[in-house]
């Protein structure tokens, strides 16, 4: 196989991300760019079933740069998904086909299914998974994302569409958050997420794996204030349960300008992240886990993972 160019495109409910590697004679990837932005094509319409014209202009100025940047890296191939906000929208394959008749990039509107999968593929990707099984976990924006796992296999998966955008416009939440929205959350989570609560007992992990968002705003979070130094190419983070409960804490209980003066906290994620940090503590309490891992590869990484494959077994 000759030295190769793929690019990869993550069309999030909040966030964008483009990844171009090359892929050299021994199939090993070298990161020619990363680049992600803040789209937010959830905003406004998320439970309606709606991606608002206002947040399809910026998808398409989005797609815009990209395809500016792929150009730039003379890139042959080019892979794109879309998630939840697009799936689960009346006019999601419509603005896939607005997307594509502007930059002529493809866009595949995913199964929650198949996102889990690719996760699967991007963490495995990410680190050596133990023998002992492990609850892949991957908060969006519109949906999240469960997988059971060991070092082999998937053994149980699924995609729940309570991603933290669906839960803000949801409950209204207050800042900071009331004990009302807390019980309203945790009660909406045990019944959203009854058939993972059986898995659970099924299968019994012992390990929480975070990938996405807002596991890497945590662990920012928990680095800058321990002054741990991490190597940017790193595909594992760091963050401990106890730290991590000790930022929850923190979290629940300033505002959305004091959360902003979190060192290591991004703006768009300053509200999202309580709720999406209630749905972790309600899944390491309801589960009684205490090992906690943060992958830096997800759906992005896996799809590369998948899309390369692919394209070798093409030639």
């Amino acid at each position: 196989m000759e030295k190769q160019q793929i690019a990869v495109i993550d069309l999030g409910t909040n966030t964008f991300h483009l990844l171009i590697v090359s892929i050299d004679e021994h199939q090993h990837f070298h990161l020619l760019h990363r680049e992600r932005k803040a789209v937010m094509i959830g905003r406004g319409g998320i439970n309606l079933g709606l991606i608002k014209e206002e947040a399809q202009l910026r998808a398409l100025a989005a797609l815009d740069q990209f395809k500016e940047v792929i150009d730039q890296y003379q890139v042959e191939h080019v892979v794109a998904t879309a998630t939840s906000a697009f799936r689960n929208a009346h006019n999601g394959q419509e603005l896939a086909d607005r997307i594509y008749k502007a930059t002529g990039i493809f866009i595949d509107i995913i199964s929650g299914d198949t996102e889990a999968d690719y996760i699967f593929h991007g963490v495995k990707a990410a680190m050596r998974l133990q023998d002992e099984k492990a609850l892949i976990m991957d908060i969006g924006g519109g949906s999240v994302e469960f997988i059971i796992c060991n070092a082999d296999c998937v053994l149980w998966k699924y995609s729940f569409e309570i991603g933290a955008q669906r839960l803000l416009d949801r409950f209204q939440i207050e800042d900071p958050i009331s004990q009302e929205n807390i019980h309203d959350l945790l009660q909406y989570f045990d019944e959203e997420l009854l058939s993972l609560t059986t898995a659970v007992s099924k299968y019994k992990p012992d390990t929480l794996i975070g990938a996405s968002g807002t596991f890497d705003t945590l662990s920012d979070i928990y680095v800058i204030r321990e002054t741990i130094s991490v190597d940017p190419d790193a595909s594992e983070l760091p963050l401990s349960y106890e730290h991590y409960i000790g930022i929850h804490q923190e979290l629940n209980q300033k505002n959305h300008e004091q959360r902003l003066k979190i060192p290591g906290m991004v703006d768009m994620r300053a509200d999202m992240i309580v709720v999406a940090s209630w749905l972790i503590h309600f899944v390491l309490e309801k589960y009684h886990i205490r090992q906690i891992r943060v992958s830096a590869y997800a759906l992005k990484e896996g799809l590369l993972q998948c899309a390369t494959k692919q394209l070798i077994a093409n030639q």
